[in-house]
């Protein structure tokens, strides 16, 4: 069992750090969630004394979103359909009553209104609307106070959640989409070593590997279906840029998380197709497994694996880095491991592609299955170019302890003492 012990640590690993990550953001959003929607209800008791005034901190807390951009455009979206549903009950509470026709006709006419407003998920604020200021009286006063007091309502919540954004902008969300690109990054690499060591253990074990090559192939396949949602984060991330006052002054690395996520992804798929060759081809000799496993063993398969599986991990981590630009980078040595990894794997599957002298159709498809993978990840990742903008991007300069001597004018015969002073580099 000491080879499902590793895999397990890593997903531990892994889970505390995405808590520890999602707790700090959990905890600045309840905090931005609760004072808009507390200063919205202060605000409108005040407008309204003799009223509970609970529709203002609803909509501040529907209201208030992740990015600004979303946060205008769900206040507008909300303070025109409040006042489409109120313009409806109100037209209407002066001719009828209220009664199951009358009823029916509002919620069809506000629906039909919502629709052709376009209000998205606003939309059923029409006939909610509608319906409570219909149901206020079925005089003309009461429904209209009814309307005054929930459209003034809506836009003193709307009010406020918008200028609590103003007043405390969010966070970009790069961070927030770089580790989740690394995380992706991070399974697809585990998954690489997972197979690395399965293939270890069946050498071991001697026993089938064509299970194994299923399990590899379905893992792939679920690692592309999770894909779109690291794509709605990286979404997140751009959109909070927008309109955001914390984004002032600082560099957009969008369009690198963006490419990263398109090697990730394009990567993923080449490893997909590796693993079904692999699947393919331990079927196709099924009733020969030692042949296959020889053959995998000819082709360094495990070795193969684990050099996937370091220069994928190295490039999330890169993404990572570029994503915080702020901190001090990690060592490009550190990287170069992975890209030298793949190097060596090209060079010894290409020469054992033209040194081959085995009349095997499946050896040989194996081989440029395998060799097709390698130079796919080599052009996707591109880790060269990435650790030389990691080389060629400004870091803040270290801070530097030097020894001050303390001068002493009242005896100029004592040693002076030495001081330690911390100076910062000029700018």
């Amino acid at each position: 069992m000491r080879w499902t012990t590793g895999p397990l640590r890593r997903v531990v690993a892994d889970t505390v750090a995405r808590l520890r990550l999602r707790g700090r953001s959990a905890t600045g959003w309840t905090l931005r969630l609760t004072a808009a929607a507390v200063a919205s209800y202060v605000v409108a008791h005040a407008i309204f004394p003799q009223s509970d005034a609970l529709l203002a901190p609803l909509t501040a807390l529907l209201v208030v979103q992740i990015t600004p951009v979303s946060l205008l455009t769900s206040g507008v979206q909300r303070v025109v359909s409040v006042v489409a549903g109120v313009a409806v009950a109100v037209a209407f509470a002066a001719v009828f009553g209220v009664s199951w026709w009358s009823l029916a006709i509002v919620i069809g006419l506000s629906i039909l209104v919502a629709q052709a407003l376009r209000l998205g998920s606003n939309a059923l604020e029409v006939p909610i609307s509608a319906m409570l200021v219909l149901g206020a009286g079925s005089g003309v006063g009461g429904a209209e106070m009814a309307a005054w007091q929930r459209m003034t309502e809506t836009l003193v919540g709307a009010g406020v959640g918008v200028l609590s954004n103003l007043l405390f902008p969010p966070r970009v969300a790069t961070e927030d989409a770089g580790s989740a690109i690394e995380g992706l990054a991070r399974d697809l690499a585990g998954l690489l070593d997972t197979a690395a060591d399965d293939l270890e253990s069946a050498r071991r074990d001697e026993g089938s590997l064509t299970d194994r090559t299923s399990r590899w192939l379905g893992e792939a396949r679920r690692l592309t279906h999770a894909i779109p949602n690291v794509g709605s984060a990286l979404l997140r991330a751009e959109e909070s840029r927008r309109l955001n006052l914390r984004a002032l002054g600082t560099s957009d690395v969008g369009p690198g998380l963006r490419h990263g996520l398109e090697a990730l992804e394009h990567s993923a798929v080449a490893v997909r197709s590796m693993f079904r060759s692999l699947d393919d081809a331990g079927r196709g000799r099924e009733s020969q497994p030692r042949d296959f496993g020889e053959d995998l063993q000819a082709v360094a398969v495990g070795l193969l694996l684990h050099e996937l599986a370091a220069a994928v991990r190295t490039f999330g981590l890169l993404v990572r880095v570029e994503a915080q630009p702020t901190q001090h980078p990690l060592e490009p040595e550190l990287f170069r491991q992975g890209l030298d990894g793949l190097h060596e794997a090209q060079a010894r599957l290409t020469e054992l592609v033209l040194s081959d002298q085995r009349d095997d159709a499946t050896f040989a498809e194996l081989n440029f299955a395998l060799l097709a993978t390698v130079e796919r990840l080599l052009r996707e990742l591109n880790l060269e170019e990435r650790i030389r903008y990691l080389e060629q991007r400004p870091t803040p300069a270290p801070r530097r302890i030097v020894i001050r001597p303390r001068r002493d004018d009242r005896d100029p015969s004592v040693t002076p003492r030495p001081r330690l002073g911390i100076r910062r580099p000029r700018r």
